[in-house]
């Protein structure tokens, strides 16, 4: 295992449940999380960049990319305002995925407010798997992403399997879109079945060239998961799409309910340590740098 790479973490969370104007309800006292369940031992007060390092300084981590994280919020701006005020004095660099209705009528303002933080590098609306489920192709929505186009952002994309087929049609409506497909599709069953339903699936989406694999949460719907019971996982991941369109995230801290920082980094680094030191490099760090504009 190499542990010289310096890693670029692309998928971590931050909260404080203090701030007068943002809101986390995923975080509430009696939410319960739609897919994992009962989260209450990650439900501080707060959780800030210096609360990450604590716990990630001693995986060789270059910097974090902060997916949105404020749901219930009345202004997803005020997300992407904090993170910035707490990243100037933070102990590594990062960047911001913010938070946007890309359907909504004044989803090209609201994306133009986003950019007056220069560490504002692109999006993640969970709407986007409600309009692929409906096999809806919206107006709105369409001229929002060649806005994220020519803005050159990201398109931070959550998507099941299932609707992998309508995220492959809008990658070929968009082809200079940068979309990352979080947490390799976020798998909510380890059954065989599907595993291969899951494999084909991110296969055919690979064949879109402007989609990138991010693995980050593997462990999460496995949740007394094993170094070897998420190997496979990760291998099929890196077979579709080749360590030229990879990158790596913690998903910190939701994957603290099933693990700890280090082991989550170096169990990554174990799956990638077949690979040439070049390759573990692209996925490690050089993608990212790329993709989320470090």
């Amino acid at each position: 295992m190499n542990l010289d790479t310096p890693i670029i973490d692309t998928h971590i969370h931050l909260w404080d449940q203090k701030h007068p104007e943002l809101k986390w309800v995923w975080l509430e006292k009696d939410a319960v999380h739609p897919i994992l369940g009962n989260i209450d031992a990650i439900k501080s007060v707060a959780f800030t960049l210096n609360d990450l390092w604590a716990e990630a300084r001693f995986s060789n981590i270059e910097g974090f990319v902060h997916i949105q994280a404020a749901i219930g919020s009345p202004n997803s701006v005020t997300e992407t305002r904090w993170l910035d005020e707490m990243a100037k004095t933070g102990p590594a660099p990062m960047r911001i995925v913010g938070d946007c209705a890309l359907n909504g009528e004044n989803a090209t303002s609201q994306l133009e407010e986003h950019q007056e933080s220069p560490l504002f590098v692109g999006v993640r609306d969970f709407n986007a798997e409600v309009m692929f489920a409906a096999k809806e192709i919206l107006p709105n929505y369409e001229k929002s992403l060649i806005y994220l186009t020519k803005k050159n952002l990201i398109f931070d994309l959550d998507c099941e399997w299932q609707n992998i087929p309508q995220a492959l049609q809008l990658a070929q409506r968009h082809p200079e879109l940068q979309i990352v497909l979080e947490h390799i599709g976020f798998p909510r069953r380890r059954d065989d079945e599907y595993f291969d339903n899951w494999s084909k699936a991110v296969h055919n989406l690979a064949k879109a060239p402007n989609v990138t694999m991010k693995l980050s949460g593997i462990g999460m719907t496995d949740p007394r998961f094993t170094r070897d019971s998420l190997r496979k996982w990760a291998e099929v991941s890196i077979e579709a799409f080749s360590p030229q369109r990879c990158v790596l995230g913690s998903n910190w801290p939701v994957d603290r309910l099933f693990s700890s920082y280090d082991v989550i980094i170096n169990f990554m680094r174990d799956y990638i340590s077949v690979l040439t030191t070049h390759e573990q490099e692209l996925i490690c760090k050089t993608n990212a740098k790329r993709l989320y504009r470090f």
